[in-house]
């Protein structure tokens, strides 16, 4: 019954628009079917048999407070991996973080990163690998970090959270880095992996939506990755979020971008160092 039912060009319009302005993502008429593909397991979980009742429903003050969480789930993208753009973290452990450790002139400071847009927690658990690989190389530095990961969704933001993988999933990482940091399921059968909890405890998740007037950070951080996000925004959105996530990085701090994604043509307070590698003017 349920898959029969189609998104309308009218209730499309809808959603796109609301989509948009609320949280700035694209959603342009060729991703119809991908809407309407994605929302059928919702009418189905709530027993509604249209689309034009879905959007009645949603869009109510109920359904704003009960449902807003799952549709916002369902509608953002959320492909990611462990070392994707693997460049980036040899830039981040080669040259990154030690120019931050020699601004600091000897005082032993806090390293602080933001993923902004973690999705299931792939990039920030990365970057906390190769940070403490780094740190334990180099025990004279006594580094010390946290990392805030920052996402829209509430279903990604809780496997994040929850720091389990499938073997699979954790392919791209090293053997020494499995070894350290990985710990394996007691049921063998499932082929889960758990992060070590040195890993996790390093790591706030937090829900943050980029259409917010300003990012309520408690501190300014020294990098910021935010890496095949923006891509799904249009290009006045897109600076828009560049400024304020500028806004949040200390002076001289450091911003990663993903390989799909430029900053030409923006008016943003940054500088190019390596591809999609940027310092704060």
């Amino acid at each position: 019954m349920y898959s029969t039912i189609t998104l309308s060009n009218k209730d499309f319009t809808r959603l796109s628009d609301f989509i948009h302005n609320n949280y700035g993502i694209k959603m342009p008429p060729v991703k119809k079917i991908l809407l309407e593909s994605r929302l059928q397991k919702r009418l189905k979980a709530l027993n509604i048999d249209s689309f034009e009742h879905y959007c009645d429903y949603l869009f109510s003050s109920e359904g704003k407070e009960a449902e807003l969480k799952f549709f916002i789930d369902k509608v953002t993208t959320n492909k990611t991996d462990f070392f994707r753009e693997p460049e980036h973290f040899y830039h981040l452990t080669n040259s990154v973080i030690p120019k931050i450790i020699k601004s600091w002139k000897g005082v032993h400071n806090q390293l602080q990163v933001w993923s902004a847009g973690c999705s299931t927690g792939e990039e920030p658990y990365t970057i906390a690998m190769v940070i403490q690989d780094f740190a334990d190389e180099h025990p004279t530095y006594r580094l010390n970090y946290s990392i805030l990961a920052t996402d829209i969704s509430q279903e990604v933001l809780t496997t994040g959270y929850n720091a389990v993988y499938s073997e699979d999933k954790v392919e791209p990482v090293a053997y020494s880095m499995k070894k350290k940091y990985l710990l394996r399921s007691k049921e063998k059968n499932k082929r889960l992996v758990k992060m070590v909890p040195e890993i996790r405890n390093r790591i706030q998740f937090k829900m943050l939506n980029f259409m917010d007037s300003h990012y309520p950070l408690s501190k300014k951080v020294d990098i910021v990755f935010c890496r095949n996000v923006i891509i799904y925004f249009d290009k006045p959105t897109q600076e828009s979020i560049i400024n304020k996530l500028c806004k949040t990085i200390k002076p001289g701090g450091y911003f990663f971008q993903g390989h799909s994604e430029s900053i030409q043509g923006f008016n943003v307070p940054l500088k190019p160092l390596y591809p999609t590698i940027y310092q704060k003017i």
